[in-house]
């Protein structure tokens, strides 16, 4: 304890001394070389760089963090859509999760359509309309991700069906979308729809629950950035780019 107490009276008096008037100190610069004690301390706040900024080299950088509000409501957006998808999730037709993109509502798509079908089904409204009363309260993008299992297709014929599992995953997020902007009047700006085919699985493709779970349709509220962010610009970025940043 008396180790503590010299280390806290020392690091106290160094950091008087680099605010004091014969050293100028950039505020960023001070609040930077602040979180780069966390961990040793476990006092302050701070976290790994995102992205590069001055002095990037040190690991961390304290302003590019999401402010502790931005993080409450983020996590209150959690636990209402566990909340109002409370019996899909109990059944196991909805999953909700989160990570490096945002927050993820996994739907299953033979909860949604008929196979082979891209009409969306009575009970895939319903879900929808609550989906789409939460996404109403936000300002983020919104990616609708079409996913199927490996097994292919049916032939089209007479001009029925869809050639190809990218037809089928493309056709089925874009009338999700059409849904949420049509029929729940989300914001159509914060919207985009995206086809991986079965080239994104989450399970094995080589047992019928694996490709149950793989047909799927994710609706993910980025993180990024939202669309109040950009709306002042002359012409507003019109897609989140998160994916292709490094």
């Amino acid at each position: 304890m008396v180790s503590m107490g010299d280390l806290n009276n020392l690091l106290m008096c160094f950091f008087i001394v680099m605010m004091g008037d014969t050293t100028e100190v950039i505020k960023e610069e001070f609040l930077l070389t602040m979180s780069s004690f966390r961990g040793s301390l476990g006092v302050l706040e701070g976290g790994k760089t995102i992205s590069k900024g001055k002095l990037s080299e040190m690991g961390n950088n304290i302003m590019s963090l999401p402010s502790s509000q931005k993080k409450a409501r983020y996590a209150q957006m959690l636990r209402k859509a566990t909340e109002i998808l409370k019996p899909e999730i109990q059944s196991r037709q909805v999953r909700v999760s989160e990570d490096e993109r945002g927050l993820i509502i996994s739907i299953s798509s033979d909860l949604f359509f008929d196979p082979g079908s891209a009409m969306l089904k009575t009970e895939a409204r319903d879900v929808l309309g609550r989906v789409g009363t939460l996404l109403k309260g936000l300002d983020n993008f919104i990616r609708v991700e079409g996913h199927t299992d490996n097994k292919p297709v049916k032939v089209a014929m007479e001009g029925k069906g869809y050639s190809s599992n990218w037809e089928l995953s493309s056709a089925r997020s874009v009338n999700v979308v059409k849904f949420l902007a049509e029929e729940e009047n989300v914001n159509p700006r914060q919207l985009s729809a995206v086809a991986f085919a079965q080239y994104r699985p989450i399970d094995e493709n080589n047992a019928p629950e694996g490709r149950a779970y793989n047909r799927r349709v994710d609706i993910v509220v980025l993180t990024e950035k939202g669309l109040e962010e950009s709306k002042n610009k002359k012409v507003p970025r019109p897609l989140p780019d998160e994916e292709w940043q490094r």
